[in-house]
Parts: structure tokens; sequence; C-alpha cells
């Protein structure tokens, strides 16, 4: 009874993980990657189309090449059979996968001319784009009416020392007839009630409507005016000529009209500052014969 068994193993064995088991030799075999990095002429394709778990191989080399190609290039299953050789029925099935799983989505549209053409979208992330259609649910109760902000008041302008209406009505029909010049400033009534006194400021200090309509339209920005009556107030206040010079009024005096005379020669009236019987004529005629 005392003799032991040779058999049994001297104590229990602790079972060892598979990858880390002493008598598994490692693993040389299987894919490696000898990769190089892209600069040019290169696509990015997530893995969740390159391994998707539901896409044929033919639906996800198709879906990789639509992505390679450039905004506008032609992607019709005639296109796409003339390119690569499995064949129109085998293209058309694998756009269907595409389309199923979101990585396609293809548009009817009408053109500027009235024919109606089929769009090809390709999507590079579809789950993406189902977060951003996906709305949350909402409760159908009313929504408070929300408060419009309330708008920005114009700069203030500078106004005339003395004005009256027609003066005031000079610088409004200058300030209505810019959008002729500039359709990007038409102008509110309530704007150009707000502009007019500053154009009249500029109308008083004598300078011509011409040349006051070249300082509201010179030099406007190209990318467009959110609020073209900011800008011209902003401009009639911090480009306000000086006042013109003082010109003192020289009195002119009247000019002198000679009294009239008849000449003795031609019987003619005329105008002299000195008396004489004869005019002008008549007297040259008698220094010629002297």
């Amino acid at each position: 009874m005392d003799t032991q068994n040779p058999s049994a193993p001297p104590r229990a064995h602790v079972r060892v993980a598979g990858n880390k088991h002493p008598n598994r030799a490692h693993r040389t075999g299987g894919l490696q990657h000898d990769n190089t990095r892209h600069t040019t002429r290169f696509v990015v394709i997530g893995n969740h189309l390159a391994q998707h778990p539901e896409l044929s191989l033919l639906a996800i080399g198709l879906g990789t090449h639509l992505q390679s190609l450039p905004k506008g290039a032609p992607a019709d299953i005639k296109t796409l059979a003339a390119r690569f050789p499995e064949g129109a029925t085998r293209i058309a099935a694998a756009l269907r996968e595409l389309e199923a799983h979101g990585y396609l989505r293809r548009e009817r549209v009408r053109t500027s001319s009235g024919r109606i053409v089929t769009r090809t979208i390709s999507c590079n992330q579809p789950a993406a784009v189902r977060q951003r259609t996906e709305q949350p649910c909402r409760e159908n109760t009313p929504s408070a009416p929300r408060e419009k902000p309330a708008r920005k008041a114009l700069p203030a302008v500078r106004r005339p020392a003395y004005s009256g209406p027609g003066l005031l009505q000079a610088a409004t029909d200058l300030l209505a007839d810019l959008r002729r010049h500039d359709s990007r400033l038409l102008l509110s009534a309530d704007d150009t009630a707000h502009l007019a006194p500053g154009v009249a400021a500029w109308l008083e200090r004598e300078v011509t409507p011409a040349a006051v309509r070249r300082a509201l339209t010179a030099d406007l920005p190209p990318e467009g005016l959110r609020r073209p009556a900011a800008l011209l107030a902003h401009r009639l206040a911090s480009q306000l000529p000086p006042p013109a010079p003082f010109r003192a009024r020289t009195t002119a005096s009247p000019p002198v009209r000679h009294p009239l005379r008849n000449c003795d020669g031609c019987d003619r009236a005329f105008r002299a500052p000195t008396p004489t019987t004869h005019c002008r004529d008549c007297r040259t005629d008698l220094q010629e014969a002297a």
C-alpha cells in the first residue's frame, strides 16, 4: 500500500494560455506589410469599408474605386463596365450592395436646361451621415416664440447747420440713386431717412453730388455688404470734408452808361464818354481824309 504510482503527476498542472505555451512555436506565417508613406495621388479608406463583414469583395473594391475618383467623374454602370472586366450585371449588383449599406446614393436631379440626370454620391462614412440625419424625438409641445434680437443702431451722421427741404430732398434723391451705380446699395426708407442729413451736410459744404456719390461707392468690399447703410453712415461721418473757405463778397460798381448822341456826319445814335459830334466811324473817315 505504500508503493507510489509512478504514472501519477507529482502536482496538478496549471493550464497555460495557447499563445504562451512553451511547446507552441511562434507564428511566422500570415500577411506582412512593406509600407511606404504616400505623399501624392492617394485616397483614405476606412476599415469599415475595407473589412466590411457583409459586403462582397467586388462591392468593397468598387466602393474603394469610387472614393478615389475626382468630383464630376462618370460613375454610371456603362462607364464602370467599360473600365472593369466584371460586366454590367455584377457591377450593378455591387452598386446595389453599396447603396444598401449607405456607401452610395443615387439622386435624380433636373439641370438648368430642364434635362433630368442621375447624380451618384459616394459616401466615405455612412455612420456619420446617419447621425446627422437622425433627429431626436421631441414632444409635440408648442415652443415659445423666439424673440427677434434687436437690430444694432446705425452710426450717427453729421447734420447740416442750416437744413431746408430742398437740401434734404437733394440728399434723399442722391441716396436713392446709388442703387443704379451698385445694386448692393439698395437702401430702405428708414435707412435713407437716417443717412439723408449726413449727405446734406456734405452738400452744404459745397461738395458736388458727383463727388459725394464717388466717396460713397468707391472701393466697396468685393465679398459683399451685410448692411450697406452702416458702411455709408461710417463714410459720411469719418470722411466729412471741412467747410468751404470763406469768400468775401465783392461789391462791383454798376456799369457806366454814357448818354446817347446823334452823329453830325451820319445822323446815327451813339454813346461816347466825352462830348463829341461824330461817331467812331465818322471820326475815322475824317482822320483818313486829313
